[in-house]
């Protein structure tokens, strides 16, 4: 371990004792934020898998219906039917704040409330087989948005996590360890003078008493 130059006084002493210290407080927070940040992370990665299960099979779904919707209509008829959409949405974003990290919440706004505004077609001259599509793809819209949520929220805590573990390691394995030695140091070298002034003292007050008693 690389030893840094110091004065061995007592006041370096003193700032080195506050130093290590507040190293050793901010290292307990800092841990304390990980754990949390690792608990926090580890329940929205359960609810990502959960989510992304359901939206792959809702997805899944929706595509066999749009199968048997062009197998039931022309290419032509399909592609005039999608032509237009009708319906129109709205996605605002804001942000809240967990453990010092800003993490996006979506929300959602249609043009229209009518929730038969999705279908951009006359129903005459299309199958069923499509408005199930159609359907089944506006009624997965919501478990999207809230997956890409929270795979964004879970990709800023893993960054979060890995620098506050960062600065964890560092304060445990270098600058506590290094403030710490700093400290023996030093404490050692002011015993050793002490020890020093008291012997030369020690020799000084033998030579008085020798010159004044002649002992």
């Amino acid at each position: 371990m690389a030893t840094t130059q110091i004065n061995p006084t007592r006041m370096e002493l003193s700032r080195l004792k506050k130093k290590l210290a507040t190293a050793t407080r901010g290292h307990k927070l800092l841990k304390d934020k990980r754990d949390e940040l690792m608990r926090q992370f580890l329940d929205m990665a359960r609810l990502n898998r959960e989510l992304r299960v359901k939206v792959e099979n809702a997805i899944m779904a929706a595509n066999k219906n749009f199968v048997l919707a062009s197998a039931a209509m022309s290419p032509q008829t399909l592609s005039a039917a999608m032509l237009a959409p009708k319906q129109e949405v709205y996605l605002d974003v804001a942000y809240k704040n967990v453990m010092s990290v800003d993490i996006p919440v979506y929300s959602v706004k249609t043009r229209t409330p009518d929730e038969n505004d999705i279908f951009c077609y006359g129903l005459a001259f299309t199958s069923s087989e499509l408005d199930d599509a159609v359907s089944s793809m506006a009624d997965v819209l919501p478990d999207m948005l809230r997956l890409a949520e929270i795979e964004k929220s879970c990709q800023l805590m893993s960054a979060e996590i890995e620098k506050t573990r960062r600065r964890v390691n560092a304060l445990e394995h270098v600058m506590i360890p290094e403030t710490k030695a700093q400290i023996r140091n030093i404490t050692m070298k002011l015993d050793e003078n002490e020890r020093a002034t008291q012997t030369r003292l020690m020799k000084v007050k033998d030579m008085v008493l020798k010159k004044a008693h002649g002992y």
